[in-house]
């Protein structure tokens, strides 16, 4: 019988310890003995040299190439692993085009936002473990992130929306060291295999 990989995903706007804690889950599982493969932190650079507006001027394209682009890759990275971690989910592209669409006082068109909301549920309905980060405003930005304070914030809140609106099932956490978290992602990936 063909067993599927684990697929673990992580949503949070920049600087809440994603990539840090898939890090650490990825060393917790290799010492396991699983072979861990791990997607891009972000395709929103590689949409950016195609040219496509983001952050702040994000669009509904690049937002619907992103989700596409960190799918696909998700799907290549299950060739090769028994565990696949995913460096932001389909709810962050989003996330960051409703805050960017609230910065900018625009209301979003109803029909696009359905659109990019069904992308999301149809991703994250793949994922076996959805982790959310919750933004602790007193952590700094890393280095190279949007210095938007506020925007950072919004994203934070539109995450967290869509994530109760939407009733998708996920975990939070405080913070890149929950030792409850990383339990909780090894026993899934125990269990799967």
């Amino acid at each position: 019988m063909v067993t599927s990989p684990t697929r673990i995903a992580v949503t949070g706007t920049h600087s809440t310890g994603k990539t840090t804690f898939l890090r650490r889950l990825e060393m917790e599982l290799r010492a396991t003995g699983r072979t861990v493969a791990r997607t891009p932190a972000s395709f929103a650079q590689k949409a950016a040299e195609l040219g496509f507006p983001k952050l702040q001027n994000q669009t509904p394209e690049c937002t619907e190439w992103i989700i596409a682009a960190s799918a696909a890759a998700a799907a290549e990275a299950t060739l090769n692993a028994d565990v696949v971690l995913i460096d932001r989910s389909a709810l962050d592209p989003v996330a960051y085009y409703l805050a960017a669409q609230e910065r900018a006082g625009v209301e979003p068109d109803p029909d696009t936002t359905t659109h990019l909301i069904n992308l999301v549920k149809a991703h994250t309905g793949g994922y076996d473990t959805l982790i959310a980060t919750v933004l602790d405003p007193g952590i700094p930005l890393g280095d190279c992130r949007d210095r938007d304070l506020e925007y950072r914030a919004a994203v934070d809140r539109h995450i967290h929306a869509l994530l109760t609106d939407q009733q998708i099932p996920h975990q939070r956490i405080t913070g890149p060291d929950d030792e409850r978290a990383i339990l909780a992602a090894l026993t899934r990936a125990e269990s799967a295999a």
